[in-house]
């Protein structure tokens, strides 16, 4: 059995708000530039999102890069950075104000530049209660965690009982790891060069054909896929044998050098993941999602 230091990692509180959807000021308003070179007006990051969830396709959508599930964020910077990097995929979500007070939820993912958000999941009669403004409460906890054994390999925004639930196995010095697929560094675009600590790091998705090549144009929310030569240790960028594992958290994009959002969960510049090849691993069967 693969061992943790979980029993000595810190539990704290980070509060964040559900945010409303917003557009910036520049390039166009409220239009965006899509691969094409055409102006789309589509939904985009943020809000809650009542018919998009985790387990569902991520090509398809008549939106931009969504977040399914509900959207948060702090309003004071300071405390927004001590969310996004604190937060773990798996932690709980409690709501503590408004008409879905009481509720919980768990973390699914971040968005990365230009947004910032942590993405929750709830169920769909939560969704139904909750408002712009009310507040939530992640129980942080992760950050920290290693693996006995693997000094090589650093884990980010990944809380302990996903890890576990995970099945990763030890094999011949290297921690095999099941995924649904396997990305080339290529097909990396919109995140490289930032931190590997909060946000997220697009799949690009304009070269269609390159996508089925490599067992990517089925992919669904909450996937578990690898990115083989990448070091995303401290910040995201190719290093060749390295390997990154992360989990799809929001659909696909129109614009060039974007796609499909991943949240970082491990990384190993010396290649000691070894991930391994299934026909399905999905957070929405990991953290029993349905049952949420």
């Amino acid at each position: 059995m693969v061992k943790t230091n979980r029993d000595r990692l810190v539990m704290m509180s980070m509060m964040g708000q559900v945010t409303s959807p917003g557009y910036p000021a520049i390039p166009a308003v409220p239009h965006q530039i899509d691969r094409d070179g055409k102006p789309r007006l589509l939904p985009s990051l943020g809000g809650i999102v009542y018919n998009v969830k985790v387990g569902d396709p991520v090509f398809g959508w008549a939106g931009d890069n969504i977040e399914p599930g509900v959207a948060i964020k702090a309003p004071d910077a300071g405390a927004n950075e001590a969310l996004n990097v604190f937060a773990c995929v798996g932690n709980e979500a409690v709501v503590m104000s408004g008409n879905a007070k009481g509720a919980r939820g768990v973390v699914t993912g971040k968005s990365g530049r230009f947004a910032e958000h942590v993405i929750l999941h709830f169920a769909p009669d939560v969704l139904d209660q909750l408002a712009f403004g009310d507040k939530i409460v992640v129980r942080a906890c992760g950050v920290g965690m290693t693996i006995d054994g693997f000094p090589s390999i650093t884990l980010k925004s990944l809380a302990p009982a996903l890890f576990e639930r995970l099945g990763a196995e030890e094999n011949d010095g290297k921690l095999t790891v099941p995924v649904r697929a396997v990305v080339p560094p290529e097909l990396m675009g919109a995140g490289a060069g930032l931190t590997s600590d909060a946000g997220a790091i697009c799949i690009q998705s304009m070269d269609r054909n390159a996508l089925s090549k490599h067992d990517l144009d089925q992919l669904r929310l909450g996937d578990i896929v690898a990115i083989e030569d990448y070091d995303s240790a401290f910040l995201h960028g190719y290093r060749k044998g390295g390997v990154s594992l992360g989990v799809v958290s929001s659909t696909d994009s129109i614009k060039a050098g974007y796609g499909p959002g991943v949240t970082l969960l491990m990384t190993s510049p010396a290649g000691a993941i070894d991930p391994l090849p299934v026909e399905q691993i999905n957070l929405s069967g990991l953290l029993d999602l349905d049952g949420r």
